[in-house]
């Protein structure tokens, strides 16, 4: 499992996965270690662009997540918002509302790593909202959820990429520039091994906008 955790940081992605699905079916039923794997596999499949895969592999994993961690552990907490997220590629954006929803009011009370797991469920509701062409429902609730957060690191990349996509769809490109800036800026300051899963994203955003000089 830790290899195919290097391998996933150093963005070799499809080996991270293949070393992952090894782990867990080398350990029992039910074994911390194996559902953890299981998940490293679903984040590596979701990476490479075959959410329809990944999905069943968090489908997989969930219900031995809540039979080993509990229902509002923080770890079964992302796990969920993990899928939801992935249920955007196909098209299901209602779907990932309503579980991303669902997280952010299981974990709306925690602290630490319970509310990293709703900050990303959070990024979740921003982005099925924005799908659905609900662009300032979901620019408010992007900016509330990178005000709350502090830090700089990868979530508040991811974060601050939500006010850029939904001003771009309120045709706000000017204001939606000044937001990619920003996130530019902050990818460029973060380590290679937490830049690589967000590759591309920040020029996906410029490009979307069409006014980058």
């Amino acid at each position: 499992m830790a290899e195919a955790k290097a391998l996933y940081e150093a963005g070799r992605y499809a080996e991270a996965e293949a070393e992952a699905r090894t782990a867990s079916r080398s350990r029992p039923r039910d074994d911390v270690y194996g559902a953890v794997a299981l998940n490293i596999a679903a984040i590596a499949t979701g990476v490479q662009g075959r959410h329809t895969e990944a999905l069943a592999t968090y489908d997989e994993a969930l219900p031995v997540f809540g039979r080993i961690f509990g229902a509002d552990h923080w770890l079964t907490l992302k796990l969920r918002s993990d899928r939801a997220q992935q249920m955007t590629s196909p098209g299901r954006h209602a779907g990932c509302e309503a579980e991303c929803a669902a997280v952010t009011r299981a974990a709306v009370r925690g602290t630490g790593r319970r509310w990293h797991a709703w900050q990303r469920a959070r990024n979740g509701l921003v982005f099925a909202l924005i799908a659905q062409g609900r662009h300032q429902e979901a620019e408010a609730l992007a900016r509330e959820a990178l005000a709350a957060h502090g830090e700089r690191d990868p979530m508040s990349l991811v974060l601050r990429l939500g006010p850029a996509r939904s001003l771009n769809g309120q045709a706000r490109h000017e204001d939606a520039l000044t937001e990619a800036r920003g996130a530019e800026k902050l990818y460029r300051s973060l380590p290679d091994h937490q830049r690589l899963p967000e590759t591309g994203a920040v020029e996906l955003a410029f490009a979307v906008d069409g006014t980058r000089p």
